[in-house]
């Protein structure tokens, strides 16, 4: 185990400066302070400029740009991503969220787990850089991107027509736990149509949460299906659905004329959101055999985020591999990460390897532990020499 030097007190003062910044994802409603990433941009683009990197910033939507810093190499090494979404989900019961506050060698608000942790340890990862005058070859590229929580606009983006990179590292938190692959995201809406009458009657109307009850029955076993009898993969495992967001009907004295369910189906490297949807079509297809009178329809997806499948072999996994296991001491863990991401989108390939955990992530007491960060930051500066060096 190599002894750390990624310095602990500027970590926990980078991040807790972009904790007390809002930048919660505004999910479909029009972005204002608070509920974009224009301010938590702007940050980040002024640590790096104070760095000496050159920076830019490409807006995707409206108060929403992503933001890129780069370190030159020497030239003719691989370009390396160090890439981090900049938004985070909402703070509602969340007391004290935006008040970064440092105990017990943790960092706790919303956002400091997932994922501006990251963030602070590319910082301090470029200063270590400098620090021990380690000459790179290649770049080393820092890109803050919008709305992973959502649509991931920002990252489908950068892989359309941002900097281009030969590898990318993607510090979601893993634990430092080396993912070179992860699950694909389906949702989509099913919706029945009923007929809306006086509650009293219900013998006159069609109650389309009645039949949405019959669809859910239907669909109950395809879970079950999937991790039984469906196709899986080395560490992704089989595929999952789930039936998560039901709505239906407008009052209690009027019977429903209308019902949506909107599922989550998590899908193999290799699979076909086509092919999914038709599956679930079929599905419905035998309810309706069942029921004439039964009117159901399926939505193109609501979501669709790519499975990641980055090959084992692939030089970047074999740098972290490398670079967890002289920091740490100890044998990496390659796994497969259990969320969708950023990182199919960037256009090479990517890995997931980032401190904190998952379990942090989303919940009403987020926190990250400043050591994790640090041996983080000797990871990537590990992988980076390796690499680029």
């Amino acid at each position: 185990m190599t002894e750390t030097r990624a310095d602990t007190d500027r970590l926990s003062a980078d991040l807790t400066g972009m904790v007390a910044i809002a930048s919660i994802n505004p999910f479909g409603a029009p972005p204002r302070p608070g509920h974009r990433e224009a301010e938590m941009a702007a940050d980040l683009r002024t640590r790096l400029e104070a760095l000496g990197l050159e920076t830019g910033l490409d807006e995707i939507a409206p108060g929403r740009p992503n933001v890129w810093g780069r370190l030159k190499g020497q030239g003719g090494g691989p370009t390396v991503l160090l890439a981090a979404h900049l938004d985070t989900v909402g703070i509602e019961g969340y007391d004290g969220a935006l008040v970064p506050r440092v105990e017990a060698g943790r960092v706790h608000g919303r956002g400091s787990c997932d994922m501006k942790a990251a963030l602070a340890c590319y910082l301090e990862t470029i200063r270590q850089i400098r620090e021990r005058r380690l000459t790179l070859s290649g770049d080393v590229l820092i890109a803050g991107l919008i709305d992973e929580e959502d649509q991931m606009l920002g990252s489908r983006a950068w892989g359309r027509s941002g900097q281009r990179a030969d590898f990318a590292i993607v510090g979601e938190p893993t634990g430092l736990a080396i993912c070179p692959a992860h699950k694909g995201q389906l949702c989509a809406v099913i919706r029945t149509e009923g007929r809306a009458t006086h509650s009293s009657r219900p013998e006159l109307g069609i109650n389309a949460v009645e039949h949405m009850a019959e669809v859910i029955v239907a669909l109950s076993e395809l879970d079950g299906c999937l991790r039984r009898d469906g196709p899986d993969h080395p560490l992704c495992g089989h595929g999952r659905f789930s039936m998560n967001v039901i709505q239906g009907g407008s009052i209690a004295s009027a019977i429903p004329d209308w019902c949506e369910l909107e599922v989550d189906r998590r899908f193999l490297p290799g699979e076909s959101p086509a092919d999914i949807l038709a599956d679930i079509g079929r599905r419905l297809d035998g309810v309706m055999a069942l029921r004439p009178d039964l009117r159901v329809s399926l939505s193109d997806p609501s979501l669709l985020a790519a499975a990641l499948d980055t090959p084992v072999s692939s030089g970047i996994v074999a740098a972290l591999r490398r670079a967890v296991e002289t920091v740490t001491g100890a044998p990496a863990r390659i796994e497969a990460f259990p969320g969708a991401t950023d990182a199919p989108n960037l256009g090479c390939p990517a890995v997931i390897c980032g401190p904190g955990h998952l379990e942090q992530a989303h919940s009403l007491n987020e926190w990250v532990e400043v050591r994790q960060m640090q041996l983080a930051v000797e990871i990537y500066v590990a992988a980076l020499a390796d690499l680029a060096g």
